[in-house]
């Protein structure tokens, strides 16, 4: 089975828009409701140029140290994670902050690393996502977190402060 068969499908019609409905929070600063686990990701359309937007989940945070991990969670067709190849600056809004950022693709070696750590912080969260994205995910956590950063990009967000 090749990566892009092991991962589930993205969401579409009602699930898709109830997806995408935070970044609304973050566009009315309402964005604390989301526990500061979520950042708004401001990007270029690589066809059109047009500024897009997406939410997506911290995976692992250095603000002081300026990074922020995040993934793309349906893997490399995702529209956003295309767009960040083509055009790498970006703008982030997190904790109510806006920085402006440069998306450095890891490595599956980095992917690894992050999504361990992230599974030994958020443990149920990491299990339930996991299964959302890849069909057979691995109980064990080790193999599971091989199986993750095999498929799923890891993007560090290289802060401007």
């Amino acid at each position: 089975m090749t990566a892009e068969q092991k991962l589930t499908k993205s969401p579409t019609g009602l699930l898709r828009w109830v997806a995408r409905t935070p970044i609304v929070l973050f566009r009315i600063g309402l964005d604390g409701l989301l526990g500061g686990r979520f950042l708004l990701l401001t990007h270029r359309g690589r066809t059109t140029g047009l500024q897009r937007q997406v939410v997506l989940e911290v995976v692992e945070e250095d603000v002081p140290g300026g990074r922020i991990v995040v993934a793309s969670g349906w893997g490399r067709k995702s529209d956003w994670f295309q767009n960040i190849l083509k055009t790498p600056q970006v703008d982030v809004t997190h904790r109510r902050r806006h920085y402006p950022a440069m998306a450095e693709l890891l490595s599956a070696e980095e992917g690894y690393l992050v999504i361990s750590r992230y599974a030994d912080r958020y443990p149920v969260a990491f299990r339930e996502l996991g299964r959302m994205m890849i069909k057979d995910l691995p109980r064990e956590k080790d193999a599971a977190c091989r199986s993750i950063s095999e498929i799923i990009p890891f993007i560090a967000l290289i802060l401007e402060m």
